[in-house]
């Protein structure tokens, strides 16, 4: 399983959310790029960067950032929020991503995103389905759609998607433990799906239940900057997995 810690940026610093509430902002680290070399330093390979501003508005915002961490680590990034055209796709490839992660857009725009799906391959494009009593929610969180949440990610299978990130809203940035339950669901119904587990991580010993699930990987955020799991014990988890 891999271990993919994240950095939420809002005005080009590191912050963390509870439950997706923009009034609940922690800023843990003026300088994001500091926070993803100290990723890299303990053999981290992969890295989820969010653009929170961009999440809420019609745009790509924090680009420049993920330019700066793709051309100063090695980190394999995928990148999410605000992004809803051509041009904002375009933009954080070239600015270095290695995936994107599409939400808002899978839900309000089908044709946009399957066309990017066929574009540039579902090994480049995450489905981001974040869900709210197992409805999928968009526009960072701030509404609910109608679409069921196991649905949405059969329906987007069978458009090649491979590789899929949920989010519990409930549980993410609460440190109460993910929603296992949950992710055993949609392993059990959308075979063969490349599952991310994300949201709710608060203790070391949620990895290896998640592993065991059938997880892919795992974000990790608040219990990296709170110290819950140490980046110490990421690093010997990794080793031991090679």
């Amino acid at each position: 399983m891999r271990i993919i810690p994240a950095i939420d940026i809002i005005d080009g610093k590191c912050v963390r959310l509870s439950k997706g509430d923009y009034n609940t902002k922690i800023i843990y680290n003026e300088n994001p790029l500091e926070v993803a070399k100290s990723f890299e330093a303990h053999g981290i390979e992969y890295l989820h960067l969010v653009d929170l501003d961009g999440a809420k508005s019609s745009q790509i915002v924090n680009y420049k950032i993920l330019e700066q961490i793709a051309t100063q680590t090695k980190l394999k990034i995928d990148f999410g929020g605000g992004l809803k055209s051509d041009s904002d796709l375009k933009i954080a490839f070239e600015s270095g991503a290695n995936q994107i992660t599409g939400g808002s857009i899978a839900v309000k725009n089908r044709e946009l995103f399957e066309k990017w799906i066929a574009k540039y391959g579902s090994d480049k494009i995450i489905l981001g389905a974040d869900a709210n009593n197992e409805k999928v929610a968009v526009s960072g969180w701030l509404e609910d759609s109608n679409e069921d949440l196991i649905p949405f990610i059969q329906d987007y299978q069978s458009k090649g998607i491979q590789y899929v990130i949920c989010t519990d809203i409930a549980k993410d940035g609460m440190l109460e433990g993910p929603s296992f339950d949950l992710y055993a669901k949609i392993l059990a119904e959308a075979k063969g799906i490349k599952l991310i587990a994300s949201g709710g991580i608060s203790t070391f010993d949620e990895l290896p239940r998640l592993a065991e699930l059938g997880c892919e990987g795992t974000i990790i955020g608040k219990a990296i900057y709170e110290g819950r799991i140490s980046l110490k014990q990421l690093e010997n988890y990794i080793l031991e997995k090679c």
